[in-house]
């Protein structure tokens, strides 16, 4: 099991370290990396610090002391490190930055759009078709959200916002701002994402029980109008989303801003050709960008937005960087710390 660096042992090394940033970043953050650290990038004849989206090709000679990844999600720098792990004794953190309130936004107006049947109005549009279409208020709706770290947490505040009941789906349990499992009384009282907690295990395990023995967790699903999935791609959640959540969530329609691999996509296209799911809207695919002849352009009642729902900024990068030397200055582990075995 690879331990998290000691962030003093880090801190205390930080003074001697030259800090090098990946060639194809914006001059901006170059620019910024050298004040923070207060030496140009390059500089330096100790431990090494870099600030990019993958491991340097030229990091074998130089110790690295430190990564800051430019991407929220580092499971594929994880994975490119091959059966060795990730190095033992380096630190990585990763760039969030305002990623849960843009992504927070962008499922909002999905849901919205679906309230409000927008693909519907298009698809008239190009026809021609003159036909007023149902609505319906997202107050009293429930949503479950697949993952309540930060960015869970976000989209959650954002849905509550309109009235929309919330249930996040955890690794570990967990409190909520209130309510129950079921999303509570609804209404969007409160700071927090939730209405209601439930843990994945308990999710899996109802989920595969036959419909006549569902407890109050598969009525969770069962009761959602949205499936949105926040989840990082580990071992443990590749295809995690497949055929029996699809199915105890009959009706529901799938918000994918998480990572692709953890939905089943063979599950997810019998799902939508079966009517068990009424949509998907997928920003994020196992393999992009998605050639032209993948089947994934051709899944019924779907829309794929390219993973662009929480773009990571120049200003993102440099203040999650900021802080984290702040942090191991004062020897301190920083929030935004990868745990390589956790997987995020």
């Amino acid at each position: 099991m690879t331990a998290v660096p000691d962030p003093r042992r880090i801190g205390a090394l930080l003074r001697d370290a030259f800090v090098t940033v990946d060639a194809d970043l914006p001059a901006q953050v170059r620019v910024e990396v050298a004040r923070i650290a207060g030496r140009p990038p390059g500089a330096g004849t100790g431990p090494r610090v870099h600030v990019g989206p993958a491991l340097p090709a030229d990091a074998g000679p130089r110790r690295l002391l430190w990564m800051h990844s430019t991407n929220a999600g580092v499971d594929g720098l994880l994975r490119a490190c091959g059966p060795a792990g990730w190095p033992a004794g380096t630190l990585l953190t990763r760039t969030v930055g305002r990623m849960g309130e843009r992504i927070g936004q962008y499922v909002l107006g999905w849901v919205l759009a679906d309230c409000q049947d927008v693909v519907g109005f298009l698809h008239q549009h190009e026809a021609r078709v003159w036909q007023r279409r149902p609505a319906r208020l997202a107050a009293g709706e429930r949503a479950v959200v697949f993952g309540t770290g930060g960015i869970g947490t976000a989209i959650g505040r954002a849905l509550r916002a309109v009235g929309v009941r919330t249930v996040g789906v955890a690794r570990t349990p967990r409190p909520a701002d209130g309510g129950d499992g079921r999303g509570g009384s609804g209404g969007s009282g409160g700071s927090g994402g939730f209405d209601g907690i439930v843990t994945l295990d308990a999710v899996l395990r109802e989920a595969a029980r036959p419909a006549g023995e569902a407890g109050e967790t598969a009525r969770v699903l069962a009761g959602a109008r949205w499936l949105v999935n926040a989840l990082p791609l580990t071992p443990a959640t590749e295809r995690l989303l497949g055929a029996e959540l699809f199915a105890a969530a009959g009706g529901a329609s799938l918000i994918n801003v998480g990572r692709g691999a953890t939905v089943d996509t063979d599950a997810l296209a019998a799902a939508l050709a079966a009517g068990t799911l009424r949509g998907a809207v997928l920003d994020v695919l196992p393999e992009e960008p998605a050639p032209p002849e993948s089947a994934v352009w051709d899944l019924p009642r779907t829309v794929i937005t390219s993973h662009s729902s929480g773009p990571t900024t120049e200003a993102d990068i440099v203040a999650d960087f900021r802080t984290a030397w702040t942090c191991l200055t004062a020897g301190e582990l920083p929030p935004l710390t990868v745990r390589p075995d956790a997987g995020y």
